[in-house]
């Protein structure tokens, strides 16, 4: 993705892995093969890759330079977290670089801004030091949704010493790791639903994915941007509303936060910024009846 400028705010993407990733089949609940075809006819080329029939996902974190802070929204899976396929792809080592390369140190960040607490969303909230999970940006406060924390905090107590399986396992690692190390360290900002940094960080609640799931939004000069987490993972889902992924926390929840979102962005200049769209990411959102078509932003 290119930088691209909101008022005094410039927004670059720091991506950890790109490419085909995995059969709609296979991600989507309510997948019909004839319905995705269709629509596959007027989809931007970059989101799927018909040669392997798999949907194209980015891992991508946001940095955001606002006149006084810097922040990150998202940070993908993060290193050194051993964690199962899909997640343990090799090559971490270009997140970090990408990082550096935009002049951005751990020490530098300000503020880190998670969407949701899930694997991919929060990996790189923490470093391995000593043997010891440790906060990776020592200067920020780390923006967790109070209930969002407290229902992922339930999951880990019920599953941190028997987990009953793979899934309960994986969320009480990613708690454990990514999550508990921020608190404890003293960096965590639990917020509620109208939390706002200031006039240009504010938060829309989105829940459905996962508990309490929450869009950033950015603005300045009467301009505005929006980091979607993974309120949608795939264009798809702006034509079928109600594919919500099968790792959904509510499915039923997921699509009404969906709609609802995508009517009150259509037809303005609202650029939107899914975290797990492919290059260029970037786009407007477009009324189409009772649906909506998504465009990258291309200059």
């Amino acid at each position: 993705m290119k930088q691209i400028r909101i008022g005094d705010i410039t927004i670059d993407a720091v991506i950890e892995r790109e490419g085909p990733w995995r059969k709609p089949q296979d991600f989507f609940a309510p997948y019909d093969e004839a319905v995705f075809k269709h629509h596959l006819r007027t989809m931007e080329p970059e989101v799927f890759d018909t040669a392997l029939g798999m949907i194209v996902i980015t891992y991508q974190t946001f940095v955001v330079r606002t006149p006084r802070h810097t922040i990150l929204v998202d940070t993908c899976t993060g290193e050194n977290k051993g964690h199962p396929p899909p997640f343990d792809f090799p090559g971490k080592e270009r997140w970090r670089n990408e990082l550096f390369a935009l002049g951005v140190g751990y020490d530098k960040v300000d503020y880190v801004f998670c969407t949701h607490l899930h694997i991919d969303h929060t990996g790189w909230n923490t470093m391995l030091r000593d043997g010891r999970w440790v906060p990776t940006f020592p200067n920020a406060k780390y923006i967790f949704h109070k209930r969002e924390y407290a229902a992922w905090e339930a999951e880990y107590k019920r599953g941190a010493h028997t987990p009953a399986n793979d899934r309960q396992r994986l969320l009480s690692n990613v708690f454990r790791d990514n999550c508990l190390p921020i608190v404890e360290a003293g960096q965590a900002l639990l917020v509620d639903d109208d939390y706002a940094l200031d006039d240009t960080v504010t938060l829309t609640p989105t829940p459905g994915h996962s508990p309490c799931h929450c869009c950033v939004n950015i603005f300045s000069k009467g301009q505005r941007a929006v980091v979607t987490g993974d309120m949608m993972h795939h264009v798809i889902q702006c034509r079928e509303l109600d594919w919500s992924p099968k790792i959904d926390w509510d499915p039923k929840q997921s699509a009404v936060s969906r709609r609802k979102f995508l009517a009150t962005v259509a037809d303005t200049d609202t650029l939107i910024l899914p975290i797990h769209f492919p290059n260029p990411t970037v786009g407007l959102v477009k009324a189409d009846g009772d649906r909506f078509d998504y465009r990258f932003k291309r200059d």
